[in-house]
């Protein structure tokens, strides 16, 4: 992949994403509840915990468009996608349906779990910053490391 088609298809990775982010914080308010019963009940304050990080994934998404912050909400978000998995899991064990639906199988809540690793993969990657040698090739990080040593 050349270096501009492959910013450009990081570039409409990131908007995508974004949009998912904006949306899953919309779902935030709309089904506070559901996202709030996905917590185990010893967590005080549920569903001001759903609100709130509702405003943070409208946050993330909107940092995403910085230039400048884009790498590092990147990393941001993943760490968050990270610390939001255990309520996935929880979720899972305890039977506890996706948040607008009324029931869901069992199967599919195990399934939702393998989602998160490949949205942590889709925001690192798209929000990579292509690495330039003086002859303008996109190269890796390990990659550049080694060509300097």
């Amino acid at each position: 992949m050349s270096n501009s088609s492959a910013s450009i298809a990081r570039l409409f990775g990131m908007i995508v994403f974004s949009f998912v982010f904006i949306t899953a914080g919309i779902y935030h308010f709309t089904e506070a509840k559901g996202f709030a019963d996905m917590l185990p009940d010893f967590i005080p304050w549920r569903e001001a915990i759903i609100y709130l990080t509702g405003v943070l994934e409208w946050f993330l998404a909107i940092f995403l468009f910085i230039p400048s912050m884009r790498r590092i909400t990147g990393v941001v978000i993943a760490w968050y996608l990270v610390l939001i998995f255990p309520a996935n899991i929880y979720a899972a064990f305890a039977g506890i349906s996706a948040p607008g639906f009324k029931s869901s199988p069992q199967w599919a809540l195990w399934v939702r779990l393998f989602f998160q690793p490949l949205l942590i993969w889709w925001i690192l990657w798209a929000t990579k910053r292509p690495y330039r040698t003086n002859k303008g090739y996109v190269l890796s990080n390990d990659l550049q490391k080694k060509l300097k040593h």
